[in-house]
């Protein structure tokens, strides 16, 4: 059910760092997002794979992990992501093109999900140093980052208690929590 597959899509930070993910499967979550509506039908969204340890360390010094954890500067050496998707769009390109990477990279992790590992949407990443290192070609900007592995966290779904505090968290055994605004509160014409 479409709901199971939705709730154990969290986004994941931390990861069993010696259970790789292959070329090929990070190339079939592609092969499914390809199938996705996109803006006038241009399909102009592009991935770039990251799957060798050498690539996925090189990288890992230009992300930036939860923004909300100050205390906490990303995965440690051991449970970093074993495999990257770059998201990359035409530097003149419409309007729609965040939409489309949005609709592309949740169904690349909802189709990790299915297959049995998890991910990460990052979006604050040194772009210029990423698209140095890579040799990324010139008409293609770097959208967003799809980190991937096996996770190894627990994360917790509730509800917000303040409206004002959506902020998540980890208690004392490193459980990461993430409140979810109630049904109640999103329908602004809510019946009953």
């Amino acid at each position: 059910m479409i709901l199971d597959i939705v709730l154990q899509n969290r986004s994941y930070r931390r990861f069993l760092e010696n259970k790789r993910l292959s070329y090929s499967e990070l190339s079939e979550l592609i092969s499914i997002a390809r199938f996705t509506p996109s803006a006038a039908n241009l399909q102009n969204i592009r991935y770039f794979l990251i799957d060798s340890v050498p690539d996925c360390e090189a990288i890992f010094p230009h992300l930036k992990w939860a923004s909300y954890l100050q205390y906490w500067n990303g995965p440690e050496q051991g449970e970093r992501p074993v495999a990257y998707i770059l998201v990359l769009a035409p530097t003149n390109t419409t309007k729609f093109h965040h939409i489309d990477t949005g609709i592309a990279a949740q169904t690349i992790l909802l189709a990790a999900v299915d297959k049995g590992f998890g991910g990460c949407m990052l979006a604050s990443i040194d772009k210029v140093a990423v698209h140095e290192l890579f040799s990324l070609p010139s008409n293609l900007d770097i959208v967003l980052a799809i980190a991937l592995g096996y996770p190894a966290e627990k994360v917790e779904i509730e509800d917000v208690t303040d409206p004002d505090d959506v902020e998540y968290w980890r208690d004392e055994d490193d459980c990461h929590h993430v409140p979810k605004r109630r049904l109640k509160d999103l329908i602004i014409n809510r019946k009953g």
